[in-house]
C-alpha cells in the first residue's frame, strides 16, 4: 500500500525536469544549435562569407562580443558599434539568432595600464599582465566602474533590438582554479566576513582561533587564507568561508552587471552565464538572480578517461549527464553555451575524439532537457592561444571539419525528430516512478578538499558513482540544493554530506517517515556548518537517524585492498570506510572481511515510518558496490529498474527515447516491438545514438 500511496504522489509532483521557463523558448524548436563567431578576429571581407556559411550548415543563432572589449571601446569612453551592427545585420539576414555578450574576461590594454590596480593576485603574490583573459579582479571597484560604462553602453545600443534572441554576461566567470589574494579581494572579503559573523568574538568562535593563538581583535586583522604564505595549514574554517566569499563574489560580480543590463533589456530577452559544472572555484549553487544558467563542456582532453579502451576519445557518460541534471534542475531551463567542436589544444593531451562523439554529445544534450547547445567556434583560429583547437570550419575557411559534418548531420536530425514532437507527450510511468535526486552542497566539496584525510579521495568522483548507478539503471535523475523539497523524489541520495545541522537530518527524517528512500555515504555528518566537529560521539546528529554508530573510519595506502562482503559478493575498496555498529531493528546488508575490524558492518539499512534510510560506509574505486546498494534500494522499495552496462545512457524527454554508447563495446539497446525508431538502430556501436518513440 505504501507504495501505491508513493506512486500516486510522485504521479501528482512535477519533477524540476518539466518546469521551462515558457517565456523565452516557447514557440522554438525543442533545441537550437548554434555557434561562435568572432568577427573582430577576421578580415572583414570573410565575415559575409563565413555567416552564410553558418546558416547554410544550419546553425539557427549566432554568438558575439564576449572577447571584444577593446573593439567595443579602443579608447576610454570612445564606443564603437559600427562593427558589431555589421556583423548582427548579417546574421540576421542569414536567418540567425544572436546571443550578445558582455565582454568583461578581457578588458582592454589602456584599462589594465591606466589602473593596475583591477589585475587579480595570485596565492603565490603575482600580479596578473595583460594578455589573457580573466586576469581580473571582481573585488575591484576601479573595475566595476569600468563595467559598469561598458555594460550600458552595450545594454542602451542593443536593448531593444529584435535581433537579439538573449544576452551572455561574461564567458566562464572563473580564474580557472586559482583565487585572488589582491588588495580589492582582501577588502571585500573582511567586508564579507563582517556582514557574516557581525562581531570578531563570533568569527573567533566559529574558525577556531583559539587554536595556534590565531586570534584576532578586529576584522582589520583578518587576511585571506593563503597556504602559500603559511608554515603550516590555515584554520579550516577559514579556508572554507574563503571559497565561500569567492563564488559569492563571483555571483555579485555577475548580479551586478544583471541588474545593470536588465534596465535596458526587455523582459522577453534572457540574460545567463554559462559555468564550468565540475570547476572548483565558481560553483554553480552561488549564482542567482539571472534568468538560467548554461554550462561548458569539453569531454576530451586527456583528463577524462572515459570507459574501456576508447574512452579517452569520447568521455564519462556521466560528464555531460551531470551537467544536464544540475544545471536543469534550477529552474527547468538550461543550455550549453560552450560545447567541444572536436579535438583541442589546451588539454593534457589533445586526442581526435571517435567518430561519431561529438554528435553524441549534441543528442546527450537534447535528452537532458537543454533549451539550446552552442558550438565553440565556428571557425577553427589561425592565430592566438587557439590555433590548434577544432572549429566546424578548417583552417581554409571553407571546408568543414570532422565535427562539423557531425553538426551537420545532428541539426538535420534534430529537424526531422522536430517533425514527430507532440506536446502532449507525458513521462513514462515506469521512468517516472525511479526518478532521483541527488543532493549537492559545494562547502561540501570544500571542506574535504581542504582536509582530505588521504591522497585518494575525491568528492566529485564519490558522488558520480552513486550519480552513476542511478544512469546504469535507468533512473532519471535531479541534482538539486537544500533549497528544493525532497518530497517528488522516491529515492534521495546525499553523498558524503560531511556539512549538515540538525534542521536537515530533521527534513531527512520527514521524508523517510513519508516514504521517501534515503541513502547516505561515507563522511556524512561528522561537522556543522562551520566545519567544527560535533560535541558528541562521531557524526552525532546522524547516529539515530541511520540506526547505527560509526565508530570509526579507516583509512588504505594505495597498495592495500579492503573487502566487503555482501549477498555473496565480494567488492573492493581502499580510499575511506567508515566501520559501523547497528542498532536492534538495522538490518547489516554488507560487512568488512579483513583488516582487524573483519565482521564489523559496511552498509546498514532500517525502515523508518513508511520509507527506509540505508548508509554506505565504504568509498570503492569502481562504484561496484554503490551500484548494488542502490539497485537493493529500490528493489526494497518495489520499483522496477533498467540495467544497462556502464558507458550506456538511455533517457527520455518530451516523447522520445534517446539511447547513448560511451563504452567501447556495441550495445542492443532494448527499443520495445512497438517502438518506432527515428534515427539510427537499436545496436549502438561505440560513440552512437539511437532515438525512438513509443
Amino acid at each position: 500500500m505504501k507504495y501505491r500511496l508513493l506512486a500516486l504522489a510522485l504521479a501528482a509532483a512535477t519533477p524540476a525536469w518539466a518546469q521551462s521557463n515558457p517565456k523565452f523558448f516557447a514557440d522554438g524548436p525543442l533545441m537550437s544549435v548554434g555557434s561562435y563567431y568572432y568577427p573582430e578576429q577576421w578580415p572583414h571581407d570573410n565575415w559575409a562569407r563565413d555567416i552564410k556559411k553558418m546558416a547554410e550548415v544550419g546553425f539557427q543563432f549566432t554568438h558575439y562580443g564576449e572577447f571584444a572589449w577593446t573593439f567595443i571601446e579602443p579608447e576610454e569612453g570612445k564606443f564603437d558599434f559600427t562593427w558589431l551592427d555589421e556583423a548582427v545585420a548579417l546574421a540576421h539576414q542569414n536567418g540567425l539568432k544572436v546571443i550578445m555578450c558582455t565582454s568583461t574576461p578581457t578588458p582592454p590594454a589602456w584599462l589594465a595600464q591606466k589602473h593596475p590596480e583591477i589585475l587579480m593576485v595570485n596565492a603565490q603574490g603575482r600580479t596578473m599582465q595583460h594578455g589573457s583573459r580573466q586576469q581580473i579582479s571582481w573585488s575591484s571597484p576601479v573595475y566595476r566602474q569600468y563595467v559598469q560604462r561598458m555594460v550600458e553602453a552595450i545594454g542602451q545600443h542593443y536593448g531593444k533590438d529584435t535581433r537579439i534572441w538573449g544576452w551572455q554576461l561574461d564567458n566562464e566567470p572563473s580564474h580557472y582554479g586559482q583565487y585572488d589574494y589582491s588588495p580589492a579581494a582582501q577588502v571585500s572579503f573582511r567586508r564579507w566576513l563582517q556582514a557574516k559573523y557581525q562581531t570578531v568574538d563570533a568569527l573567533n568562535k566559529a574558525w577556531g582561533t583559539a587554536f595556534w593563538s590565531i586570534r584576532y581583535n578586529d576584522f582589520g586583522q583578518v587576511l585571506i587564507p593563503n597556504q602559500q604564505e603559511l608554515i603550516a595549514q590555515p584554520a579550516p574554517a577559514a579556508a572554507l568561508d574563503f571559497k565561500r566569499f569567492s563564488a559569492d563574489e563571483a555571483n555579485d560580480f555577475l548580479s551586478f552587471q544583471y541588474k545593470l543590463l536588465r534596465k535596458y533589456v526587455p523582459a522577453t530577452q534572457w540574460i545567463t552565464t554559462n559555468l564550468m559544472p565540475e570547476h572548483v572555484d565558481v560553483d554553480p549553487t552561488h549564482i542567482t538572480g539571472l534568468d538560467f544558467l548554461t554550462y561548458t563542456k569539453y569531454l576530451v582532453a586527456g583528463y577524462d578517461k572515459g570507459v574501456g579502451e576508447q574512452g579517452f576519445r569520447m568521455g564519462s557518460p556521466t560528464s555531460i549527464a551531470f551537467a544536464n541534471d544540475l544545471f536543469r534542475s534550477f529552474n527547468g531551463t538550461t543550455g550549453v553555451m560552450e560545447l567541444q567542436p572536436g579535438q583541442v589544444n589546451w588539454g593534457k593531451f589533445n586526442p581526435q575524439p571517435l567518430p561519431g562523439a561529438v554528435r553524441m554529445w549534441i543528442w546527450h544534450a537534447f535528452v537532458g532537457g537543454n533549451k539550446f547547445v552552442c558550438n565553440y567556434r565556428f571557425r577553427q583560429p589561425l592565430t592566438g592561444g587557439e590555433q590548434y583547437h577544432y572549429g566546424i570550419i578548417g583552417t581554409d575557411g571553407v571546408t568543414p571539419s570532422t565535427s562539423g559534418q557531425e553538426y551537420i548531420k545532428v541539426i538535420k536530425e534534430l529537424a526531422a525528430v522536430q517533425k514527430q514532437y507532440r506536446a502532449s507527450a507525458t513521462m513514462p510511468a515506469a521512468y517516472r516512478r525511479r526518478q532521483a535526486a541527488v543532493l549537492y552542497n559545494a562547502d561540501n566539496r570544500w571542506e574535504m578538499d581542504n582536509q582530505p584525510q588521504t591522497n585518494q579521495w575525491s568528492f566529485m568522483d564519490h558522488l558520480k558513482r552513486y550519480y552513476g548507478a542511478l544512469k546504469q539503471v535507468g533512473a532519471p535523475v535531479d541534482v538539486i540544493t537544500e533549497a528544493k523539497d525532497f518530497t517528488p523524489y522516491p529515492v534521495l541520495i546525499a553523498p558524503a554530506y560531511e556539512l549538515l545541522d540538525k534542521q536537515l537530518v530533521a527534513r531527512w527524517r520527514q521524508y523517510v517517515q513519508q516514504g521517501g528512500h534515503l541513502i547516505l555515504s561515507a563522511r556524512t555528518g561528522q561537522k556543522d556548518r562551520t566545519g567544527k566537529l560535533w560535541e558528541a560521539q562521531w557524526a552525532g546528529p546522524i547516529v539515530d537517524l541511520i540506526g547505527a554508530k560509526i565508530s570509526f573510519y579507516d583509512l588504505l595506502p594505495e597498495t592495500v585492498t579492503g573487502t566487503v562482503a555482501a549477498n555473496s559478493q565480494t567488492y573492493a575498496w581502499n580510499n575511506w570506510a567508515d566501520v559501523l555498529e547497528p542498532q536492534p531493528g538495522t538490518e547489516v546488508w554488507a560487512t568488512y572481511t579483513n583488516q582487524f575490524y573483519a565482521g564489523k558492518a559496511a552498509v546498514v539499512s532500517r525502515s523508518l515510518g513508511k520509507g527506509t534510510v540505508t548508509y554506505v560506509g565504504p568509498d570503492t574505486d569502481d562504484g561496484a558496490l554503490e551500484k548494488a546498494v542502490l539497485q537493493k534500494v529500490y528493489q526494497r522499495a518495489g520499483i522496477a529498474l533498467a540495467d544497462l552496462p556502464e558507458g550506456v545512457i538511455v533517457d527520455w524527454r518530451d516523447g522520445f527515447w534517446v539511447g547513448l554508447n560511451y563504452s567501447d563495446k556495441p550495445y542492443a539497446v532494448p527499443v520495445p516491438a512497438l517502438g518506432k525508431v527515428l534515427i539510427g538502430s537499436s545496436v549502438l556501436k561505440p560513440a552512437d545514438v539511437v532515438v525512438w518513440k513509443e
